[in-house]
């Protein structure tokens, strides 16, 4: 049983209806963590513990959009309903919300590229992170690996988490390569209700 403490946060990656079934990069199954996600945040939020989600928050002209030469369709245009969660997603409004990747000429998978993420969590005294959200292999990674190269323990939300899988194993390994740097694997009824 982890026992949450005021060291820890919660971090949720990308809940936007562009990445859930039916969005312009809908995740297989990504519609199905929300409610795990929120039972994370109720948690977290009625120990008054910190919340932060991020969101894809791109300009029209992204560099990682297809028709600027890069591998995404458009997707989280900021402002436009795909960018915005899904009406299910009713997070606390103490939530901070990360945007990111809002440079059109830069791509930013993690939660710590070019955010202010990081002087949060220094502000709060945060020290350990339990990070979910989507997607495992791209976003999720990422903020992990920013995490620990940042000092922070990290636990990895492994039921809350969904991948992209361009190669089907690309969410396996990417969970693997967290766990192999530290993060360690966790599942909701490893926390107190």
């Amino acid at each position: 049983m982890e026992i949450l403490t005021t060291d820890d946060a919660l971090i949720i990656a990308d809940i936007q209806n562009d990445f859930l079934p039916g969005g312009t990069l809908g995740i297989s199954g990504g519609h199905e963590i929300v409610p795990t996600l929120l039972s994370y945040i109720r948690r977290f939020h009625a120990r008054g513990l910190p919340i932060f989600l991020t969101r894809d928050w791109h300009p029209p002209t992204h560099c990682s959009f297809r028709d600027q030469g890069g591998p995404w369709p458009v997707h989280c245009v900021a402002g436009t309903p795909g960018s915005l969660p899904p009406p299910a997603f009713d997070a606390p409004a103490s939530a901070v919300i990360i945007y990111k990747a809002i440079d059109p000429d830069q791509e930013a998978y993690s939660a710590f590229q070019h955010t202010a993420l990081n002087r949060h969590l220094q502000a709060l005294g945060i020290h350990r992170l339990f990070i979910g959200g989507l997607a495992t292999d791209y976003c999720v990674l990422h903020t992990v690996k920013d995490a620990v190269t940042l000092g922070y323990a990290v636990c990895l939300l492994t039921d809350g988490i969904r991948a992209v899988n361009l190669q089907p194993d690309d969410g396996h390994l990417a969970e693997q390569e967290m766990i192999r740097l530290g993060a360690a694997p966790i599942h909701l009824e490893t926390l107190p209700a």
